[in-house]
């Protein structure tokens, strides 16, 4: 495993006290901040300040008179977004977005993250404390009664349920192709998509490879939204479905998969859980099965904004998902994989976030 696969620790300069008392204070009130954020975007005053970019800036009048809301609202915002390096103004008192500005509106990535943020996570948030005390999903009941998300997910509201999806999807998509054509060049005949979500991965499967069948293994309400996708492609002679409860006491999965296909699965689970998943795959696996465990780990991250989105998921699990799973580090899954009686045969690096790791019995 080469060096870059790790990302370089680099030694901080001490920081000054008044510096380190602004970060205190940016932390203070970073809610206001991102609320503020996502005002100027949704009412369209990033679009209107950047539309405008080749001119001299645009003026809080100007801006008020085209969006048709008060000045007072607008001088608001921008004070607040000026403060934090969102806009810029200058001596005539008209504004710019600044670098973060532009990412904050035009980022995919930004974007992703800002809707997943507002729509999903922000009022659940408030109940991180008492999550962390509990080890439950404690900020769920803002979204329904659940045990856990997942048994929710078919259910959200649509714009919650979009931007839940468009955040997991994002994460994904980079490296689905070059994931999907690893898993097409073994020639599996029957594959096990392990937490099918929407049935895309089966789906492109189908596509790409006449030959292969599918079973697609999760919950009850996202298996019934899978399998509608997997029929509306005209695919449902090779995909099948099977419900199952990974929390229940004995879950099992029949033998006869070539390949057990997991992509960022394992992380919705606690520790003790991922062993429990796992151990019932190994049991199911001859020697030739292949286990392909695609996941974003937090110490295989080549720069630091990445381990921070990683970082912060994790507190969605914390507080949204589950309440006692998150983004693990490559060691605790490589310790769990030997102690399921399985061995890593291949470390590929996928993209700019992930790993598969190939997994054979002992």
């Amino acid at each position: 495993m080469s060096i870059e696969r790790f990302r370089k620790v680099v030694p901080k300069k001490p920081m000054r006290a008044i510096e380190a008392l602004e970060e205190a204070q940016k932390i203070a009130f970073a809610p206001f901040v991102f609320q503020a954020t996502v005002s100027l975007r949704n009412l369209g005053v990033f679009d209107f300040i950047f539309d405008r970019r080749d001119g001299n800036g645009v003026t809080i009048a100007e801006i008020s008179n085209e969006l048709g809301i008060s000045e007072y609202g607008i001088g608001v915002l921008l004070e607040i977004a000026e403060s934090s390096n969102i806009v810029v103004k200058d001596e005539q008192n008209r504004y710019e977005l600044t670098k973060v500005g532009y990412f904050l509106n035009y980022n995919t990535t930004a974007s992703v993250n800002i809707n997943f943020t507002q729509d999903v996570c922000y009022q659940g948030l408030f109940h991180m404390e008492e999550a962390i005390k509990t080890g439950k999903p404690s900020g769920l009941k803002e979204l329904g009664n659940w045990p856990t998300i997942y048994e929710g997910l078919s259910q959200l509201t649509p714009e919650v349920q979009k931007a839940w999806f468009d955040f997991d999807h994002h994460y994904s998509d980079d490296i689905f192709d070059e994931a999907l054509d690893l898993v097409i060049e073994t020639k599996p005949k029957t594959i096990f998509d392990i937490g099918g979500n929407t049935g895309k991965f089966a789906i492109q499967c189908c596509k790409r490879d006449e030959d292969i069948s599918l079973r697609i293994v999760d919950l009850p309400g996202q298996l019934k939204k899978a399998l509608v996708n997997v029929k509306s492609n005209g695919f449902e002679d090779r995909v099948i479905g099977q419900e199952i409860d990974w929390l229940s006491e004995n879950p099992k999965i029949p033998i006869g998969a070539d390949l057990i296909w997991m992509c960022q699965f394992l992380d919705c689970f606690s520790e003790d859980e991922i062993l429990k998943i796992l151990s019932t795959c190994s049991e199911s696996m001859d020697e030739n099965t292949e286990i392909r465990i695609t996941e974003t780990f937090t110490d295989r991250q080549k720069f630091d904004n990445a381990k921070f989105i990683l970082e912060a998921t994790s507190l969605y699990f914390t507080v949204m998902a589950n309440g006692n799973s998150k983004m693990y580090s490559s060691e605790v899954f490589m310790r769990l994989i030997d102690k399921a009686g399985l061995k890593v045969t291949d470390d590929i690096s996928l993209g700019e976030y992930h790993t598969m790791l190939v997994c054979k019995k002992k």
